[in-house]
């Protein structure tokens, strides 16, 4: 079943009712002014909510074509959760899927955006190249081969 953003997942699991309505990834940041260039000025992002709304905000959630994802300093993540942030730490990346890898691959580059792998053919079909966002965090940017 297909379920809209914010409408409830009811469902029993071993006698436990639990209830989620949506999700999103949420990237802790050194410079938030840097990630929100990176993910909304170089990978069109739009931004859809800030706090605080004014000076410079610790929290940022952003979507692109329905996903949604988050930027929040490493001060919030201690402040707000206890949590010792260490944004870079390759244990994901994040997928960003576009037309023309290549393409994608020189406009990043070209605004200095830190390389890891350049674009190559990896099976399926698929194209990819590998980066890193300002605070080191990798970024897989992939298109179908045409």
């Amino acid at each position: 079943m297909v379920r809209q953003r914010g409408e409830a997942a009811w469902e029993r699991e071993d006698s436990v009712l639990v209830m989620f309505t949506t999700g999103f990834v949420n990237l802790y940041t050194g410079d938030i002014g840097a990630g929100l260039h990176f993910y909304r000025d170089l990978l069109g992002f739009e931004e859809t909510f800030r706090t605080p709304t004014d000076g410079t905000p610790e929290h940022v959630e952003l979507t692109l074509n329905g996903f949604s994802l988050g930027l929040g300093t490493v001060e919030a993540a201690k402040r707000v959760h206890g949590v010792d942030a260490a944004p870079g730490s390759p244990a994901m990346a994040l997928v960003v899927w576009t037309d023309d890898v290549d393409e994608a691959f020189a406009q990043l580059v070209s605004a200095g955006t830190p390389i890891v792998q350049p674009p190559h053919n990896t099976g399926n079909n698929n194209r990819n190249a590998l980066l890193r966002d300002p605070d080191g965090n990798l970024v897989e940017v992939v298109s179908k081969v045409t």
